[in-house]
């Protein structure tokens, strides 16, 4: 399989990625999307004249960031509907209120470096949202994709924001809650983002054949509200931003960080790939010691470790 290379670079913005491209009529939903990576991601696809939806969790930052898009691109095809990954009741209300097709879902909403807590399912707070919530919207959401395949074979496609922080750790199926294993903020971080990479495996294992395929996607280093759990002395340990507030000039900016996102939603360079890993605005290398904070680690693309997370991912959500 050859490894799909772009004329971009890390440095590329998601405006730059779109230029040129017209993505009229094409429907794309961008969970997270009112703040950080989401709304720059939005921003980028309704400039190139896509129908946006935002879901977000607070309907007051939804309709902030969609008056935000609309003075800066002038498109009226962006809006915002509530969704909350964490309750079921919410994402069923938002794919039930959905009519017609869908052509793009980019799962960006996340959280990171939680302290250990608990859904109401028992569930640990990490892979509960980072990847179930997803997976679950994603399922209730198929037919509309499935429905939003053109004619020409053009598939879906759905985004699934995985982060080089899958790097920490494989998903532990033994326990992948924590309920035997001293809990750590980072493996779960990590498991959860392999996740991520894992179901876009694991979508197009399944769902290719009838017109949806997916991609994982790491954004880059970008200061965002991604980091609220954190501490300021982490931070500021770990040089991603300095006292005086400056993010470390490594850093990409939240519309350079949201390229790779636009890329893989709409780029005619995708078009037809699946069950990869994207960085820099093209596919990743896989890793190497050398090069301990870039490229994809096997275990994040194994079509075994997929088809498991599946299976347990399904059973949770039954």
């Amino acid at each position: 399989m050859t490894r799909l290379t772009t004329p971009f670079s890390a440095a590329t913005t998601a405006a730059e990625v779109v230029d040129g491209v017209d993505l009229t009529g094409r429907r794309i939903v961008v969970t997270g999307g009112a703040s950080g990576l989401g709304l720059e991601t939005a921003r980028a696809l309704a400039g190139a004249g896509a129908e946006v939806t935002l879901a977000v969790r607070r309907p007051e930052q939804g309709e902030e960031a969609v008056a935000d898009i609309r003075r800066s691109t002038g498109s009226e095809t962006v809006r915002h509907a509530v969704l909350d990954l964490q309750r079921r009741d919410s994402l069923t209300a938002f794919a039930d209120a959905w009519q017609g097709p869908l052509h793009a879902l980019v799962n960006n909403a996340g959280v990171m470096a939680t302290p250990e807590t608990r859904t109401p399912e028992g569930w640990e707070l990490q892979f509960s949202n980072n990847h179930l919530g997803h997976m679950a919207l994603s399922l209730a959401l198929k037919s509309a994709l499935v429905a939003g395949a053109d004619d020409a074979g053009a598939p879906s496609r759905i985004v699934s924001l995985s982060s080089t922080g899958h790097h920490y750790s494989p998903v532990v199926f033994d326990d992948v809650m924590f309920e035997r294993r001293p809990y750590d903020p980072w493996s779960a971080y990590g498991q959860s983002k392999t996740a991520n990479s894992l179901f876009a495996v694991g979508v197009t294992q399944r769902w290719a054949d009838e017109g949806v395929l997916a991609n994982a996607v790491h954004p880059g280093g970008i200061m965002t509200a991604l980091q609220r759990h954190m501490p300021e002395q982490e931070i500021l340990d770990r040089g991603w931003r300095d006292a005086d507030g400056t993010p470390n000039p490594a850093f990409k900016t939240p519309e350079q960080g949201a390229a790779t996102s636009v890329l893989v939603a709409a780029s005619p360079l995708v078009e037809g790939v699946g069950g990869r890993y994207f960085e820099d605005v093209e596919e990743a290398l896989p890793f190497s010691e050398d090069r301990p904070r870039v490229g994809v680690k096997a275990y994040a693309l194994d079509p075994e470790a997929a088809d498991v997370l599946w299976q347990y991912s399904a059973g949770l959500l039954d």
